[in-house]
């Protein structure tokens, strides 16, 4: 069996990337002869909406200007040395990069440092209460689910046994196309009358046509290293790869136009795996647990976490891969459905406020 446990290495390069980062910031610091921040300190941590106070130490008090950027954007002007403040709610979740630019009779010094940002909201806790308990077939690596038109489309994963499937609620398939030995199947979302599947190494993601399942095209998938999960609001398509980030597709093209960085009160929240659009929020599994997050889509907030700890499926028979993930939504009938790679059983589930 296959264990995707490469996707656990998104979490230290993100890890890693943001100390080179930090440390990168803190070139000249030491050099009497450039201008460094002294507040805020590298990588220090804000919430959200809160004020931080930006302290440069000079290397020539003369100054005629300093502007002060937050990453491209211009927050503050001063004509002078003194310490200024800025407020964080209009940035966005994550690091911020924070440029001070000092103006010396036509010459220009740069000092930078950065801040990360994360949500100011405390994510509500849910438990859940089981509504209905149907069949899932155990052959099915789960890593891709959706409820449409009283069926439900599941992409399954695994080297040799990836596929697309249609099946009704009680597990009967209806149709199944099997792709390729190369390919390891991931996310899929349903566009209009198109299945949209992604990959999960191979860079390539399929379009089908949804009532035949031909296909119709493939696609290169070169934003990101991994393929993992996919959901469609209307308008846009969303897509993780098992850091905190959440891209954002165009619906014709499939190319990312943006993305959303994905924290809580605490900070970044990695290994966001597959994906559900409920209710004008993201519903995210987070791989290995048995959390679900619900996402702002617009700020990458985490509001709300549900508990799915002790769902009564049977054994998987192979320990390692007994993984919760897969959300389908029937937005008719306001019906949320999970189950998990190679379980035996998918449930329709409440969520309820602890």
């Amino acid at each position: 069996m296959v264990m995707k446990l490469t996707k656990l290495k998104s979490v230290f390069i993100i890890s890693l990337s943001v100390f080179i980062f930090s440390c990168q910031q803190k070139s000249g610091n030491s050099s009497s002869n450039s201008s460094y921040f002294s507040l805020p300190e590298t990588g220090q941590v804000l919430k959200a909406g809160e004020t931080v106070n930006l302290k440069v130490n000079f290397s020539d008090p003369l100054v005629d200007s300093v502007q002060y950027f937050v990453d491209d954007l211009k927050v503050k002007s001063s004509k002078d040395t003194n310490q200024v403040q800025i407020d964080t709610k209009d940035f966005a979740l994550g690091s911020r990069l924070i440029t001070a630019k000092i103006f010396r009779k036509g010459v220009e010094e740069d000092a930078t440092t950065n801040v990360v940002i994360v949500s100011a909201i405390k994510p509500v806790s849910y438990r859940y209460k089981i509504i209905n308990t149907y069949p899932h077939s155990t052959t099915s690596y789960t890593e891709g689910l959706e409820y449409h038109d009283g069926f439900l489309y599941e992409s399954t994963g695994d080297y040799g046994h990836s596929s697309l499937r249609k099946t009704t609620l009680d597990g009967k398939i209806v149709q199944q196309v099997n792709l390729d030995k190369q390919y390891f199947g991931e996310g899929i979302t349903i566009v209009g009358d198109k299945i949209i599947q992604l990959t999960y190494k191979e860079k390539v993601g399929f379009e089908y046509d949804r009532n035949t399942f031909k296909l119709l095209k493939t696609f290169p998938y070169n934003h990101t290293n991994e393929g993992w999960g996919l959901t469609f609001d209307g308008e846009t398509i969303y897509n993780t790869d098992g850091s905190n980030r959440i891209f954002k597709l165009d619906k014709n093209t499939y190319l990312p136009k943006g993305f959303i960085e994905v924290y809580d009160d605490k900070g970044p929240v990695t290994q966001l795996n597959e994906l559900e659009w409920i209710s004008g929020k993201l519903y995210a599994n987070i791989y290995q647990s048995e959390l679900i997050a619900i996402i702002n889509p617009k700020s990458g907030a985490v509001e709300g976490y549900i508990n799915m700890m002790g769902l009564p499926h049977g054994k998987v028979a192979d320990a390692d891969n007994d993984v919760f993930n897969g959300i389908a939504y029937d937005k008719v009938r306001n019906r949320i459905f999970v189950t998990g790679k190679k379980w035996d059983k998918l449930f329709q589930i409440e969520p309820i406020k602890n």
